[in-house]
């Protein structure tokens, strides 16, 4: 890592670094001068903190130049990228299936992408070993629900009458979002899981502008929101469920901190797009909850939801997808013993990759197999995570 800092690590085949910041802030200040620098680099910019992945390598120095120059420091430890593996005996007959899905692009690999970077990429690989029975591992997936009718998976079913099943019979609920208010005020923002809205901009200048803007009104009211920078895009983000009651503590009524951050976007001639929300995350049915949970916590160095009465594990920046769990039926013993056709991959640093997979080890994995730069470990029920070492 040398040629291109000390801050840098290669991970997804991307030069990316995490920057720690005191506030949304401070880190908004340093985000505005990475965009102007050039406007494909990704920034994802948090309460803690900022991730950036480079359009090229040439531009490393002069981030990092930045960052010392607002007093922010580098933390290589905190980077990863979790990714779902799709395993099916024909890759070409599921492939449209979760494309539609999840608004996907093809990936150079033969898997599926976001075009926005933001949601795990989902890889498909070939594997002729049958596994009939149900995973214990789906996706749930929000969209707008125009965007739901129109990805076209037949009738849904299930309790809540979203499950769609592609011809493997893997599993992906797919939830249509709603309005976030019924006030104009807030006619920007939906409700996918997360509170979201995404505003299309026609120059840096004016991302950079909005970018600063939204961080100011957030840490005003002491709300972390997440803002993520994308080629002409500002997203805009709550994170799950954190929008509502006091999920962060706080006397906060969120849609008018929405309202004021429209009103500035609209302001600086932004516009939304109400087709770009969209919010994924994990589910995993377990006999023991308790110690499924604890182990995919440890290995993915999340942390509990604050709310008591949830299940799910979140990624402590709002990074990487939120796990949650449900008790499976421990009488269902031959699908307990089936291996899952999905399972996750982890990258971390070349650097951290062994420390890592010993950590995961003493949180209670197995260690299947191993091959240069890849393990593969299950977790107390069987469910598979690949820790993989970044080039």
């Amino acid at each position: 890592m040398s040629q291109i800092g000390a801050d840098w690590r290669m991970v997804d085949g991307v030069a990316t670094a995490w920057f720690e910041a005191p506030s949304l802030i401070e880190g908004a200040a340093l985000a505005g001068r990475v965009v102007e620098l050039s406007a494909e680099i990704l920034v994802d910019l948090r309460a803690t903190g900022l991730r950036v992945r480079l359009d090229s390598d040439e531009h490393a120095e002069a981030v990092s130049a930045a960052a010392r120059e607002l007093g922010l420091a580098a933390n290589p430890a905190l980077l990863q990228h979790l990714s779902v593996v799709l395993e099916s005996a024909d890759p070409s007959v599921v492939r449209p299936f979760w494309q539609r899905a999840l608004d996907y692009t093809p990936a150079e690999d033969g898997g599926l992408a976001d075009p926005l970077r933001r949601d795990p990429t989902m890889r498909i690989r070939q594997s002729p070993e049958p596994r009939p029975l149900r995973n214990r591992i789906h996706l749930d997936v929000v969209r707008p629900a125009v965007a739901v009718e129109q990805a076209g998976l037949g009738e849904a079913f299930g309790a809540f009458g979203v499950c769609h099943s592609d011809a493997d019979g893997n599993e992906v609920d797919l939830v249509p979002g709603d309005a976030l208010s019924e006030t104009p005020g807030t006619a920007d923002w939906q409700a996918v899981f997360s509170a979201m809205a995404c505003y299309r901009v026609t120059s840096v200048a004016q991302q950079r502008d909005l970018t600063v803007a939204a961080a100011a009104l957030a840490a005003d009211v002491g709300f972390p929101l997440v803002v993520d920078l994308r080629p002409g895009l500002v997203i805009l983000d709550s994170g799950k469920d954190q929008w509502v009651d006091d999920a962060h503590g706080l006397d906060l009524d969120f849609t008018v901190l929405a309202g004021s951050i429209q009103t500035a976007a609209r302001e600086l001639g932004a516009t939304a797009d109400p087709g770009l929300p969209r919010f994924a995350q994990l589910f995993l049915d377990a006999a023991d909850v308790v110690a499924v949970r604890a182990f995919w916590a440890a290995a993915l160095g999340y942390v509990p939801d604050r709310r008591a009465e949830a299940t799910d594990i979140v990624d402590p920046r709002r990074l990487n997808p939120v796990l949650l769990f449900q008790e499976l039926d421990t009488s269902e013993t031959e699908r307990r013993r089936q291996r899952n056709r999905i399972h996750v991959e982890l990258e971390v640093p070349s650097d951290l990759a062994p420390s890592h997979v010993a950590t995961t080890l003493a949180a209670g994995g197995r260690l299947l197999d191993e091959s240069e730069g890849r393990w593969r470990v299950a977790d107390p029920e069987g469910n598979e995570l690949v820790i993989v070492s970044g080039a």
